[in-house]
């Protein structure tokens, strides 16, 4: 079992070696051979929050007694050798996007102040018959939208941990729990993950279960996984898509409930994408120096310069503005009306005017944005055979200072695309978390994952 290192991380230079987070796939043999079981492994985690929680400002509500007596039951399960699932007592976060029993479902904002506690949403309802521990609600953006909420990043309290997905990211940043959920619209998943340091998956369009969650973007909103592992991050989203499935009319997640052995990329295709123009001069040099240490262990990399249709791929990305900001405003349209008429006090003026924008389109405006996005994934789809996956950032450069969550232009990508991509932290820029951000084509999550080992044990070291 690796030892429990998070007790005595402390704000300050960021190490991906030594990250500060903990596991879960590499506890359960404690849990069965009895030295260990999930029980202690909560009071621990329970210690940290004590300690670090004040800070971070993670949670908007726990439910320690709950959690506690499904970490008992799970321990009973243990001893007698036979644990429900692969997350049977792992503690487990949601993200305030989605219903939980017990816990109210507010999204940030006063217009939905009280609301629910009377449900679980389908995800929360497959983790908690797996036996997990659903320890707390975390922090999310104003109707995982717009304003920030008071969660800080852990590695520097000046600094914003991302959005919208701000509380499970700095959560298991800090090692308060090894897994739990975010979504994403644009880049709510990929963004907090690279600035607090994450193995994150945005899967495929439709993988994992969404009822019983709250979007103002329906058709580009996803629900993913934040982990301390590679493993447990496939694991868990694996878990929830096999027992809930993905959305209505979608086929949930390919692959098996383990990532298994690593797979080395034969070649890559590094993006540039619209953001590269705006990255920090420094975290451009990190990223050029890891992917030359990647061709100089054998891996091929390709990109604009060497055909033309990856140079279509990066035009055509160029394209997203045109369409993703109208799209959303249109798709908020019913969800922000509901919310408006309880008071435009109630929502902020960013919400308000998105709205209203979306006030002024007609049906035929909504449907050129359609067309433009579908062109955008005919240019992808052109390239599907270039190689194993492509490669890009996840972040424009280090976690900003302020509240103010970041820029998702390295997110858009994937979440116009339909496309899973995993957060790799990688890499130190500044003394704070890099991601590495590893893209492929839908329905390709579970391949993808072992390429994402293969790369986390050639630059870390293997776990």
């Amino acid at each position: 079992m690796a030892p429990d290192t998070s007790l005595t991380l402390s704000t300050g230079q960021y190490d991906p070696k030594a990250p500060g987070m903990v596991t879960w796939f590499d506890a359960i043999p404690g849990f069965l051979d009895g030295s260990d079981t999930p029980r202690a492994y909560l009071e621990r985690r329970l210690e940290l929050i004590a300690a670090r929680e004040p800070d971070v400002k993670a949670f908007v509500a726990t439910a320690v007694t709950v959690a506690r007596k499904a970490a008992d039951k799970a321990t009973t399960r243990y001893r007698e050798n036979r644990p429900l699932s692969v997350v049977d007592g792992m503690p487990v976060v949601i993200k305030d996007l989605y219903e939980v029993k017990g816990m109210p479902t507010e999204l940030n904002s006063p217009a939905m102040a009280g609301y629910g506690g009377d449900k679980d949403c389908a995800h929360a309802r497959a983790l908690r018959d797996g036996g997990a521990a659903i320890l707390a609600k975390t922090v999310t953006t104003e109707f995982g939208s717009s304003d920030p909420g008071p969660t800080r990043n852990l590695f520097d309290p000046t600094r914003t941990p991302g959005g919208s997905s701000s509380g499970t990211s700095a959560a298991v940043g800090a090692g308060f729990v090894p897994a739990g959920t975010g979504s994403q619209v644009r880049g709510s998943i990929q963004r907090p993950a690279g600035y607090c340091g994450n193995w994150a998956l945005k899967p495929t369009f439709g993988a994992l279960n969404r009822l019983g969650g709250h979007s103002m973007s329906p058709s580009q909103s996803v629900l993913g996984v934040h982990a301390g592992s590679l493993e447990d991050c496939w694991a868990t989203a694996f878990y929830i898509s096999s027992t809930a499935g993905g959305d209505p009319g979608q086929p949930g997640l390919y692959g098996e409930k383990s990532l298994g052995t690593a797979v080395k990329p034969a070649r890559l295709v590094r993006l540039d994408t619209r953001g590269w123009k705006d990255t920090e001069d420094e975290t451009k040099d990190h990223f050029e120096a890891f992917l030359k240490d990647l061709q100089g262990k054998g891996v091929e990399i390709v990109s604009r310069r060497d055909d033309p249709d990856i140079e279509a791929l990066e035009v055509a990305l160029t394209t997203i503005p045109e369409f993703l900001t109208p799209m959303f405003a249109w798709e908020m349209l019913w969800a922000g009306r509901v919310q408006r008429d309880k008071g435009e006090m109630y929502i902020s003026e960013a919400i308000l005017n998105r709205l209203a924008r979306g006030e002024t389109m007609t049906i035929e405006d909504y449907r050129d944005c359609l067309d433009k996005r579908e062109a955008l994934r005919a240019a992808f789809n052109k390239v599907k055979d270039r190689a194993d996956a492509f490669v890009t950032l996840s972040a424009l450069g280090p976690a900003p200072v302020g509240m103010a969550v970041g820029d998702p232009v390295y997110g858009d990508m994937s979440a116009c695309l339909a496309a899973p991509a995993y957060n790799l932290p990688l890499l130190a820029d500044r003394g704070l978390p890099m991601g590495i951000q590893l893209l492929g084509h839908p329905h390709g999550d579970f391949a993808l994952g072992r390429l994402g080992l293969w790369l986390r044990d050639t630059v870390l070291g293997a776990s």
